[in-house]
């Protein structure tokens, strides 16, 4: 069983950076693989990014290559989104989620079992 927390949310004007952290609890942890998803209103949930257990790999949806950046510390069992240049389209409910994916599965909802229950980010214009 693995448990997955987010925080670090919250409201930013365009062009700011907010850190967002995913705590998780389990033995597996550190061979799981770890994603950040994305939900705004009345939308699908979406990929954000991802990274592999062995930290090898990391993905990113093209909207957020260059401005997000995802790391994982095994031993504080902990995922970060690094988000810098904000805008107001990133505006979302973004979930953490966890695991045994592997290779360009990390950029599928189908692949993480656990799920954190979410962290606000609005981003004003």
């Amino acid at each position: 069983q693995v448990q997955v927390v987010e925080s670090g949310g919250g409201l930013v004007q365009a062009g700011g950076s907010l850190r967002l952290s995913c705590a998780a609890s389990g033995r597996t942890f550190p061979t799981y693989a770890m994603g950040w998803f994305r939900q705004a209103p009345g939308k699908d949930r979406e990929f954000v990014s991802a990274i592999s257990w062995n930290f090898g790999s990391t993905y990113y949806a093209d909207s957020v290559k260059g401005r997000f950046t995802i790391s994982r510390d095994n031993a504080k069992t902990t995922v970060y989104l690094q988000m810098n240049s904000l805008k107001p389209e990133d505006t979302a409910v973004y979930y953490c989620a966890a695991g045994p994916a592997s290779g360009s599965n990390l950029m599928q909802r189908s692949s993480y079992i656990y799920w954190g229950q979410g962290t606000q980010v609005t981003v004003s214009s």
